[in-house]
């Protein structure tokens, strides 16, 4: 099985060559990719208020489920595309990096909150250490939820 720190740092790689590849204009996206990441956004919103990750004073249930609501939505995303996602632990992205590579490597770190929602379920705690890196991966400055500022086009 793989771990955690080894989903996060294939979620940053597959992440940061997706944006490279549009910053250096080898991706534009088009308007059905511009959509789709109005509407992952707008179906991820956190909620947070403005405070920064980690959210240590909202209940365990909250924290995670908020991590694992993003596999669903982006599931949902890459059907709406069709995009392909793709596992990124032990594997490089394909070049050009786009749509299905920004993606999937987003989704590495939602798959992850969907596998400690069942353990939490089934009364087991993720190390917290972890979860507060999933919260800092998709929420708060140069996070995911900043995404649209790494796009120029």
């Amino acid at each position: 099985m793989d771990s955690f720190a080894d989903r996060l740092d294939g979620a940053w790689r597959w992440w940061s060559a997706a944006i490279e590849e549009s910053q250096e204009g080898r991706w534009v996206r088009s308007a059905v990719e511009r959509q789709v990441m109005e509407d992952i956004k707008a179906a991820t919103n956190t909620l947070h208020g403005g405070r920064m990750a980690p959210f240590t004073e909202d209940s365990w249930h909250a924290r995670i489920g908020r991590i694992a609501n993003w596999a669903g939505v982006l599931r949902l995303a890459a059907r709406a595309g069709g995009w392909e996602l793709q596992p990124v632990v032990g594997h490089s992205p394909t070049h050009p990096a786009g749509m299905a590579e920004l993606l999937s490597g987003i989704y590495a770190v939602g798959e992850q909150g969907e596998m400690w929602m069942k353990e939490f379920q089934g009364g087991g705690l993720p190390p917290e250490d972890d979860v507060a890196k999933a919260e800092g991966f998709l929420t708060g400055p140069g996070s995911i939820e900043d995404l649209e500022l790494f796009f120029y086009d």
